[in-house]
Order: structure tokens, then C-alpha cells, then sequence
């Protein structure tokens, strides 16, 4: 949920070539590694400091975001194009680089050593060759003519027409394989299902890859566009059978999926991982009380902290205004004892994704999907949480007679067996999907490729 990465999506931003240091220092050239710390979640990063100069956050699936840097004594400035701007300090053994990340107002403290990180351990990634044809694509957004889409279509080795499903990824900027701590959970799933019969399209985000970035002030609805425009380019192609033609969709990606499918009776099937049942609001408030249990919380102080972010996410949904929000924000952390809000948090609780997501309710779109429809949730998912959730979705449901939603115990928000479910375990867990969870989903769309021939 995007809620957990606020002030992070920054990293996801600006490609381009390779800028050149201003000024060299030897001593400083080389590769760096370091942790941003942001709450429950650490993000590897590293730096890459010569006569050009680039910056990874491989768990974010970003590799070579171009850099400049500049030296003065022993202070070392690193601007990172669409990132922000590090500064630091050189250690007087050259072993080190301690500084600030600035992103706006906001300085995350950050120490880099030298070095370079070594791979993680991603057993369930596949690796060619592959037994199915894997073609590079691109199509526009018809109803947004700034955005064009860049994707893989896996194909399998059979005689068409095949099915298809269009997978769609979580919140936040994320690339076609959903990439996120060096797990690639939707080319796993792309893999599983072409080997079963089933094509596959996966798509860079807007702005990701090579996607074009569309326009600034996005929400889900208009995300939910771009996968209609992915559904119709689909069902154009002659290796496509428009009538077994379906959507999955994670986290945010569930909720674009009841939309698509609400506004497309031509939808043939869905499938909603990890998908909220009650409204983004609601959501991010559970989602506060459970990760302060997680980190050890009693049950009263994290009971205060959902209070806290259930009455800020109110002033967000109320107060469309910044200047207005921040006072009504700076009231109410005053009157509970807390610091105010920084005010690069306040401007990313003021976007219109945000907004829009907070108000935004699944049942809304669930009543009216008449495709067959499974839900799976996590049973230890603290970020979209079953009890929460679980009975809402079967509420908005009730009406449909394929639909089933199922709980699976053991499994966090990406669906990987865990141990406290907790958004820090996700890149120590070497599994990217739990088997069961991974053969649930692709019988599951298999049977509904069949019935539906």
C-alpha cells in the first residue's frame, strides 16, 4: 500500500544518461552501500561515485539513476537526479561517507561504506531459456493521449488463440515485474501461468521503465485506464481469444481491477491478492495500529496511534487546501503531544492520489463485477488485514456466485510465508510467492480459461 512508502516515491523518478562529477576526488570515487531507514521498511542504497556518477535502490528495482557529484575538502555532494541531494563527509580513512539525504524539507540520515551489495537469494525467479515466447510490446492510452505503456507479453509454445491476464501491480511507481526487494513476484506469476497455457501482459508503471510518466496529478481512476487500454490491445490481437481474457491485480492493483471489471462486463474472470474490501482511509488507519503491534507496541499505545492517523487522514480528506491542512495537521499533533508533521509529508498527504485514494471504497465497484472473481488474503497481512478486510470483501460479493474469498494463513501482503507479517521481513524472506498461494491462483485461472473456451 503507498501509504507505508509516503516520501519514498521519489526514488522512482528521473532516468537519464550519466552526468559527469564537476569536480574529481579520487578518495571518494568508488562504490558505496548504505540503508534509508523510513519507519518499518530499510532500503539498500548505493552510490556509484566517479567521473560519472549513478544511484541504485535495488529494492525498489531502481539500477543507475544518474548522479553528479562534487567534492569540497573532505564534504562530498551527491545531487541524484529526481531523488533528492546527499550530503556528506568523507571519514579521514576514506572509509566512509556520513551524511543527510535531502529530500525537500525532509534529511534522512544515511552512512555509506565501501563496498557493493551482494545479490540476494531469489530461488522462484526465473531464468531463461524459457519454454514460451516472451515479446517486448508498447500501445497508447487512448484516453490519455500523453501515456504510452511499456510491457512483456509471454506467449505460449501452443496454437492460439490463447487466454490471457493482465497483471496490476501495487501503489506506487513499480515496473512491470513488480520488483521490490530484488523479489520479481509478477514475472513468477507470468512464468507459472504461460507454462499452463495461459498469456501473460505485465507493464511498467507511468514514469517507470518505458512508460511514459502521463501527467502529474494521477489517481487510481486513472490508472484504471491504462488497463483498460492493456485489456483492449489485448483482445485486438489475433493470438488472443477476447472471450477468456482476464485481470489480477495487487494491493492497489486489486482495487483497479474492481473498477475495470465493474465498468467491463467483458472481463471474464479476476482475481484480487491481497485487495482491500473497505475504503483507503480505513485501510491506512488498521494498517497503523497493526505495524506499531508488530514492533512491539502495547495494545493502548497502538490503539493511540491509529486514533492519531485516523484524525490526520480526516484533515486530509476535509482540507483540499496545503496552507489550511497544515494548520489544521499542526493542531492536531499539538494536541496530542506529538511534533508536527514535516512538511514534505504533509505535501505527500496532500496529492491527488491520495486524497482520492483515502475516499476510494471497493464495494462500490464490487457489487456491479459479474466475472468470476477469487480474493486472497493474507493471514498475517498487517498492511491489508483479513479481519478487516475478508468480510467485506464477501459482503460486496454476496451477489455473485463465482466469487470466493479465501484467507491463507501463514502469508503476509505479498503473499510469502512469515513469520510476524511485518513489511520488514519482506526482503529477509527468500520466497517470493508461497507455493500454495502460487498454485491456488494459476489452477484457479486455468479452470476459468477452460470453462469459459
Amino acid at each position: 500500500m503507498k501509504a507505508i512508502w509516503i516520501g519514498l516515491a521519489l526514488l522512482l523518478a528521473a532516468w537519464g544518461p550519466s552526468v559527469k562529477a564537476e569536480s574529481g576526488n579520487a578518495d571518494a570515487f568508488g562504490d558505496w552501500r548504505g540503508t534509508i531507514s523510513a519507519g518499518e521498511i530499510n532500503l539498500r542504497a548505493a552510490l556509484h561515485l566517479g567521473e560519472t556518477s549513478t544511484f541504485d535502490s535495488p529494492d525498489q528495482g531502481v539500477l543507475g539513476l544518474p548522479a553528479q557529484m562534487s567534492v569540497d575538502g573532505r564534504t562530498v555532494t551527491v545531487n541524484i537526479g529526481g531523488v533528492g541531494v546527499f550530503e556528506g563527509t568523507l571519514s579521514a580513512d576514506g572509509g566512509t561517507l556520513e551524511g543527510v539525504l535531502k529530500q525537500g524539507p525532509a534529511a534522512i540520515p544515511i552512512r555509506f561504506e565501501r563496498g557493493v551489495f551482494s545479490a540476494a537469494n531469489r530461488p522462484q525467479t526465473p531464468v531463461p531459456p524459457f519454454p514460451y515466447r516472451v515479446e517486448e510490446v508498447s500501445y497508447d492510452n487512448p484516453d490519455q493521449p500523453d501515456v504510452r505503456l511499456a510491457g512483456t507479453l509471454t506467449l505460449p509454445e501452443r496454437v492460439a488463440p490463447f487466454p490471457a491476464v493482465v497483471l496490476i501491480t501495487g501503489s506506487g511507481a513499480q515496473d512491470r515485474d513488480e520488483s521490490l526487494f530484488e523479489h520479481k513476484p509478477f514475472l513468477v506469476l507470468a512464468d507459472a501461468l504461460t507454462r499452463r497455457g495461459v498469456a501473460v501482459l505485465r507493464v511498467d508503471d507511468r514514469g517507470v521503465g518505458g512508460s511514459s510518466p502521463g501527467a502529474q496529478d494521477a489517481t487510481t481512476a486513472d490508472y484504471a485506464t491504462d488497463v483498460e487500454a492493456g485489456l483492449a490491445w489485448l483482445r485486438a490481437r489475433k493470438d488472443i481469444d477476447p472471450g477468456r481474457v482476464g485481470l489480477l491485480g495487487h494491493s492497489e492493483g486489486a482495487l483497479i481491477a474492481s473498477i475495470v471489471a465493474s465498468n467491463d462486463p467483458g472481463v471474464d474472470f479476476v482475481v484480487l491478492w491481497a485487495g482491500q474490501g473497505v475504503s483507503g482511509k480505513e485501510v491506512v488507519v488498521e494498517q497503523a495500529r497493526e505495524i506499531a503491534l508488530a514492533n512491539g507496541a502495547s495494545s493502548e499505545a497502538a490503539q493511540k496511534i491509529a486514533e492519531l492517523q485516523d484524525a490526520i487522514l480526516e484533515a486530509v480528506i476535509a482540507e483540499p487546501d496545503e496552507d489550511t491542512l497544515r494548520l489544521s495537521l499542526d493542531a492536531i499533533t499539538s494536541s496530542r503531544g506529538e511534533p508536527p508533521l514535516d512538511q514534505a509529508t504533509v505535501t505527500a498527504l496532500n496529492t491527488p492520489w491520495y486524497r482520492h485514494f483515502l475516499s476510494l471504497d471497493p464495494a462500490t465497484a464490487l457489487v456491479n463485477v459479474r466475472a468470476p472473481v477469487l480474493a486472497l488474503l493474507g493471514g498475517k497481512d498487517i498492511q491489508v488485514t483479513p479481519d478487516q478486510n475478508a468480510p467485506a470483501l464477501r459482503a460486496a460479493l454476496s451477489s455473485n456466485d463465482n466469487a470466493s474469498v479465501e484467507v491463507l494463513p501463514g502469508l503476509n501482503h505479498l503473499l510469502q510465508t512469515a513469520e510476524t507479517g511485518s513489511p520488514s521481513e519482506y526482503g529477509q524472506i527468500e520466497e517470493t510467492i508461497a507455493p500454495e498461494a502460487l498454485a491456488r491462483v494459476v489452477d484457479w485461472i486455468v479452470d476459468q480459461a477452460a470453462t469459459q473456451r
